[in-house]
């Protein structure tokens, strides 16, 4: 059965469910994942005549052969399967989190006396997680207040009652500066470094105010019972928690906790922001890049950022302000609804300042997006690896040579003489660019006359073909080689670099010295050995050779098997079927000795003498080629 018609009976007998749907193509190979409360429905509109002047859903129907459905009680689930199932299979038609797995949390662990450190592991089980932190300068930061303001141990140890007891973990620096409490030594009972933990997650959450109200209040108490000196650490530990209060920016009069979302999309990529609002106060910002963008609506965009945002917190806040209406948002509230402690509401102003905070949101989302895109071009541009910089200077070069060429001939006493070229650029094999050449007007091993041949129809071609020419000409071999690619350039007319002087740049690199020559002088030039640039200069020879020994093979395996029964006096096709037959492949012919040839029916010994000294020649051929 064709497998559109396949397709059209899959349409046809759709369940009308909630569910995931997979298309995929003729290969099986997923190219989008969508959620529906309706499967039947939803699936069948891909193909309805109506959308077809969409230009990407028109390319997207056209590559479908398969769809794939799975069930789910409800719309939640299918919403949490669809986002497992595009981190799975990361298809080509939705959009993607860049790098979301490279997120760093801050964890605190479940242990007697928990510690705090940066993970990128977020598991769900044996602690806290805090993040994720999408800019890692804010999470350096974070560590340093929280290490300043809360004298939480920074070890590894794991404690428990028993090692406490005997006191085998000495006190560290940060007990006698004040940063720890010194739990090792069983300074601080278990319960009150507990408490400081959990002040300490009231922080990260963003939760100063009620924080702020407990620690005055402990406070007060030890006044009232004359512990002067415990008072005196919480009297510092307000003052510092306020301090850090003050820095931040009052966005809300009435003190409650707050999201501000929004997005910024340009050609396949988008940036996404999430402004966090706590106590009426802005603490932090975290942003998403995306990938697979285009085309999508700023709804489409919006509703991944809330996906690829919530998934990873734990409590969500009772207002979420977003720049436009989402379709989804019931079934995306429905979903969030058990983070929430105090429900969820979606704001989207039209007007006043909460408008204008939303408008600072995109703003951001703006600017990161034009930040990350000009960060790549640059990188593009301005990437220059250090072992170009050194190759320039030892050879002397006007240009930086981003993009070598490299030539190498190979040949077994002018046999099936073959050459190949090589090309590095920025440091680095591209294979793509390779190419082999047969040598089409030299008979014989003349391996000068070759270099000529197969410079000439390399750049011979690139002028046809208006291509700019390489940055640096390398060939193997030494004088002669490279007066045979000197002659080639100039009779093409090209102008080649000599003793410094601007023009095409060309070197020979000999075997024998790695000694290196440059037309227009007559010594060799010798880079030292530890030199990075001779080393990429002997890389690039080496995988020359590689190449052209490749083809060389190639060539001649196919040339001996071939014609290696055929070539034989005596041997027709009766009795080359009747040798196949009996060995089964002409390599075992080639290894068979002079008793088995003479065993098979229809040879007569006379050819079977002729079929084993033959490949006796062949062998020792064989042997000079290999050494």
């Amino acid at each position: 059965m064709d497998t559109k018609d396949s397709l059209v009976r899959k349409l046809d007998h759709l369940p009308s469910t909630p569910g995931c749907y997979l298309f995929k193509n003729s290969d099986g190979k997923v190219l989008y994942i969508g959620k529906a409360k309706v499967l039947r429905s939803r699936v069948r509109q891909y193909f309805h005549a109506s959308r077809a002047d969409d230009p990407k859903l028109r390319i997207l129907t056209s590559k479908i052969c398969d769809v794939e459905v799975i069930e789910t009680d409800s719309e939640v689930e299918a919403l949490i399967l669809e986002s497992n199932l595009v981190k799975s299979h990361k298809p080509r038609y939705n959009i993607e989190l860049k790098d979301d797995k490279s997120f760093p949390y801050i964890k605190v662990t479940q242990e007697l006396f928990p510690r705090i450190f940066v993970t990128r592991e977020k598991e769900h089980h044996g602690g806290r997680f805090f993040g994720p932190y999408t800019d890692v300068k804010t999470l350096r930061n974070t560590l340093k207040t929280l290490h300043r303001i809360f004298p939480i141990r920074s070890c590894t140890h794991t404690f428990n009652e028993e090692m406490i007891r005997s006191k085998k973990v000495k006190l560290c620096l940060d007990f006698y500066i004040k940063k720890c409490e010194g739990p090792c030594q069983g300074l601080v009972a278990p319960d009150d470094y507990k408490r400081l933990v959990d002040q300490m997650a009231r922080f990260l959450e963003g939760k100063t105010k009620e924080l702020l109200v407990q620690l005055r209040r402990e406070m007060q108490t030890c006044v009232d019972q004359m512990a002067f000196e415990e008072a005196a650490k919480l009297r510092d530990r307000i003052q510092a928690i306020e301090n850090h209060g003050a820095q931040q920016k009052v966005v809300f009069e009435d003190e409650a906790d707050r999201d501000i979302l929004a997005a910024a999309s340009e050609d396949d990529q988008a940036c996404g922001v999430v402004f966090k609002v706590r106590d009426g106060k802005l603490i932090g910002r975290q942003h998403y890049y995306f990938s697979h963008t285009s085309g999508k609506t700023a709804e489409a965009i919006l509703s991944v950022l809330i996906q690829s945002h919530y998934c990873n917190v734990d409590t969500v806040p009772q207002e979420i302000y977003l720049p436009c209406e989402l379709s989804e948002a019931g079934i995306l509230r429905q979903w969030l609804l058990p983070k929430a402690e105090r429900g969820l509401k979606w704001v989207v102003p039209k007007i006043g300042d909460k408008h204008k905070l939303v408008e600072m949101a995109e703003r951001n989302a703006t600017l990161l997006l034009g930040e990350l895109k000009l960060q790549k071009l640059k990188a593009k541009e301005q990437f220059v690896p250090k072992i170009l910089l050194s190759l320039q200077r030892d050879l002397s070069l006007s240009n930086l040579p981003r993009r070598i060429e490299c030539f190498d001939n190979s040949n077994i006493q002018g046999s099936d003489p073959v050459s190949s070229l090589v090309v590095f650029v920025d440091g680095r094999a591209k294979k793509s660019d390779y190419r082999r050449f047969k040598v089409k007007t030299v008979e014989g091993a003349d391996d000068f006359a070759t270099m000529f041949e197969v410079v000439t129809r390399r750049y011979l071609r690139l002028l046809s073909e208006g291509i700019d020419f390489p940055d640096l000409i390398v060939v193997d071999g030494g004088k002669g080689q490279l007066s045979s690619a000197v002659g080639a350039l100039e009779a093409l007319g090209i102008e080649v670099s000599k003793a410094g002087s601007r023009g095409q740049a060309v070197i020979g690199l000999a075997k024998k010295m790695e000694e290196v020559f440059v037309p227009g002088v007559g010594e060799a030039i010798m880079i030292p050995k530890t030199s990075s640039s001779i080393k990429l200069l002997q890389t690039i020879r080496d995988e020359a050779h590689r190449f052209a020994l490749a083809f060389h093979r190639e060539r001649r395996e196919k040339r001996v098997l071939h014609s290696s029964l055929d070539d034989i006096p005596g041997i027709g096709e009766k009795r080359r079927i009747a040798l196949l037959n009996h060995f089964g492949s002409v390599q075992a012919i080639q290894q068979a000795n002079l008793e088995s040839l003479i065993a098979v029916d229809g040879i007569p010994e006379e050819i079977a003498r002729r079929i084993h000294e033959y490949f006796l020649e062949a062998s020792a051929e064989e042997e000079i080629w290999s050494q």
